[in-house]
Parts: structure tokens; sequence; C-alpha cells
């Protein structure tokens, strides 16, 4: 498995999954994450699941809607949100993408692959274990000062979750709540987010390939306590919540605002 494999899938996915489309906003079930999926969550993972049988790999899927699945007996992990921010996409909102990632074993410190495509705008972020961060064939870095110029955070459940961020929140000169994890993540990789955070326990096929990305860029990235999540088990469970910056001088800032807040 190797970038180009999942560049082709990502051209197809671009190719048949227009933005301007309307999408139909009612469900076909409940996936085998429990979220629900909609049409344009099975289509995107039909292309993903087509063109991983043609790379002609051993391969496990671990996808958001079919489970767990093998590929010519199973090998190496394959996480895949076929569309993270089907929300988004079935309410008119162009902010959604693909996230693919490739794990050399059963923990996201093992992946060692990632691939994230915004489906509104092309943009393609890429990542190899060791080799730094692309955006568009550009190796990218993320911010490198001290600033929250922009904080984004994910709210599953906004009562609980934005009381426990308020402080960092508070301390940002702007704030984001965009609703795709991979995408936050991809940006902040770039440079474009100086913080992400997420209070709630996420599924490992949210984050891993935003977690390869911000590593590769020069990022931080552990839970809402500061524990790192490499040794985080790869799977359709939710697992760890999520806090990720530019830089270690804006993450150790983020965190001392996060736990001041609950040790009052």
């Amino acid at each position: 498995m190797n970038i180009e494999t999942v560049r082709t899938i990502g051209k197809k996915l671009l190719q048949e999954i227009p933005p301007q489309k309307k999408f139909l906003r009612t469900p076909l079930g409940i996936g085998a994450s429990g979220d629900k999926t909609y049409p344009v969550d099975k289509f995107a993972e039909d292309i993903i699941l087509a063109g991983l049988d043609e790379s002609g790999e051993s391969l496990t899927i671990i996808s958001e809607e079919a489970g767990v699945k093998d590929i010519k007996g199973g090998g190496r992990r394959v996480l895949i949100d076929p569309i993270d921010g089907s929300r988004n996409a079935v309410a008119g909102i162009p902010f959604f993408c693909t996230s693919i990632a490739v794990a050399d074993g059963d923990t996201v410190g093992d992946m060692e692959l990632a691939y994230v495509v915004n489906l509104v705008n092309g943009d393609e972020f890429w990542a190899e274990k060791g080799r730094g961060a692309f955006l568009n064939s550009e190796k990218i870095h993320t911010q490198q000062d001290e600033v929250f110029y922009l904080t984004a955070y994910e709210a599953q459940s906004p009562y609980r979750d934005i009381p426990r961020i308020i402080p960092l929140l508070s301390e940002s000169r702007k704030t984001r709540c965009l609703g795709a994890t991979a995408l936050d993540l991809s940006y902040l990789a770039a440079g474009a987010i100086s913080v992400f955070a997420n209070p709630s326990p996420s599924r490992s096929f949210d984050f891993a390939g935003g977690w390869l990305l911000v590593k590769e860029a020069g990022g931080v990235f552990t839970d809402m306590n500061g524990d790192p999540i490499d040794s985080a088990g790869i799977g359709l469970k939710k697992s760890v919540s999520l806090l990720a910056s530019g830089n270690r001088w804006l993450h150790e800032k983020a965190l001392r605002l996060l736990l001041a807040l609950r040790n009052t």
C-alpha cells in the first residue's frame, strides 16, 4: 500500500461525489460504528473498498459503515471514514472529506500512511511515517508561534463538552466547530488551525489519519489529560479524547487552561 494507491481512490471519489450535489437525507440504517449511515456514506465506502480490492494487497478493513472486513485473507489495517462530516454533506454544508489511514499493527502508534481528501475543494493531505506531511504535493508544517489564532473543536454533546473547553475557547482569537474531525486535523497540520479539542471519546478511524498528519507536520497530539494516545487500540469503539496543537508551547498552554478548570 502506498500513497499513489489511495490518491487514485481519492480521484475517483472526487469524480463520483460532486460537492454541489444534493445528497439524500434519509439514512439507510445504522453502520457498524453505531452512527447513522446515509446513502453518500455507503456510496463512498463502495468506491473505497473497490479501489482497495483492486490493489491486490491483503488488507484488514476497519470502516465506519461496514465494520471489520478482510480482503484476500487480511493483513495491514486500513481505517476508513468514507464521509467524515456526513451530516454537513446531507445538510448542504460544504465541509466534508474522506479519511484513509494504514497501520502495520493494532495501535494508533502503528500508523504509517494517512490520506485525507476534501471532497468540496479537492485538497489532498497525506503523510507517510518518517517522511513528512503534504498538502497537494507541497510539504506542510504546523503553526510555529504561541498564539491561539484559531481553535477548532468538536462537541458531540454540546451541553457536556463545551463547558469543559470554555477556558481554551475564551483565550482564542477565533473559534470554530466545523464538523469534520479529519479535516480539522489536516488543516491544523497545514498551520491554519492552532489547536483542536474534542472532549468526548473518539473512534480510531475518526482521528488516526489526522494523528499521523499532525505528528509528521511537527505538531503535538495527546488526549485531554495530556497523555499520549499512541497505544490506543484500533477498532470501532470510542476510545480517547483528543487534543492536538501546532507545537509544544501551544499544547502546554492549552493543557494548563483545561486542567485548571478541572481542578477548580
